[in-house]
């Protein structure tokens, strides 16, 4: 696990609720239990400070760090999704119009922003049906920010599959690889499931907090794998559906001693 990658998990998962703040000595004690080091700590943070995620603040227990609003957004709009089957009837928030939201547009020329704008679109929701072409089943909450801010010439369409359906469906297939996602979703679950298994009540709190974090970690990886398809769209008996469920179980039980884990770090 990344330092960068785990802070933002931090962030999002427990610090957010907690004002989306924390002192640097908070950070490394509540990074050490997933066998990340203080530099590596400090490094990624810095890196995050240049890329407008935090920024520094001095607060009462020593200087620390907060999200910023941009870093905010996307904690946000991860964390619903993350918990996406906690809204009243779960899945998205609204039913598909059966339309999709398709945007053209002009691939970076530089490899690095190529690669950084499939990674942002995928987190949006989007798939390619080729390198300039992009569907999304409901509009991505904040895409013409995200491709203005790449400097990406695009143009943004609500378009409806001539082929009903089944063409829809065509389509999807086209655009992502579900077969890939159902077998990342099983592998999921298979390899996670002895590890929290092995939680029980006489858990310490530190080790249940690191259990719960490796869950999180690995559920949040299919952000960028998974749009959230509508049901209409999605084979039967669809994998996702379980694994959402063997992730919330777990992770509702593993939170009370996980939230002692960082309320006692916080208050060192």
């Amino acid at each position: 696990m990344q330092a960068r990658s785990a802070l933002f998990d931090l962030y999002g998962d427990h610090l957010r609720p907690r004002g989306g703040r924390a002192a640097v000595a908070a950070l490394v004690r509540l990074l050490a239990p997933l066998g990340i080091a203080a530099p590596a700590v400090r490094t990624a943070v810095s890196r995050m400070v240049r890329q407008g995620w935090l920024q520094p603040l001095r607060l009462p227990t020593g200087p620390g760090y907060g999200i910023t609003p941009k870093a905010a957004r996307r904690l946000d709009a991860a964390g619903a999704r993350i918990y996406r089957t906690q809204r009243p009837g779960g899945g998205p928030a609204t039913a598909w119009t059966g339309r999709f939201d398709l945007i053209t547009l002009e691939p970076p020329a530089h490899r690095g922003a190529r690669a950084r704008l499939v990674a942002n679109l995928g987190f949006l929701g989007y798939g390619s049906i080729d390198v300039s072409t992009w569907i999304a089943p409901r509009p991505g909450e904040g895409v013409d920010a995200l491709l203005t801010e790449a400097g990406v010439r695009y143009d943004r369409f609500e378009a409806e599959h001539s082929g009903g359906t089944d063409g829809a469906i065509k389509l999807v297939a086209r655009a992502w690889d579900l077969d890939g996602i159902a077998a990342a979703y099983d592998e999921f679950v298979e390899r996670l499931t002895p590890l929290v298994a092995g939680v029980g009540p006489g858990t310490p709190d530190e080790r249940a907090y690191a259990v719960r974090f490796s869950l999180v970690h690995a559920w949040r990886a299919f952000l960028f794998r998974d749009p959230q398809l509508p049901p209409e769209l999605l084979p039967k008996r669809w994998a996702g559906t379980a694994a959402a469920a063997f992730f919330d179980r777990h992770a509702l039980r593993l939170r009370p001693a996980a939230d002692r884990f960082v309320d006692a770090c916080l208050t060192l």
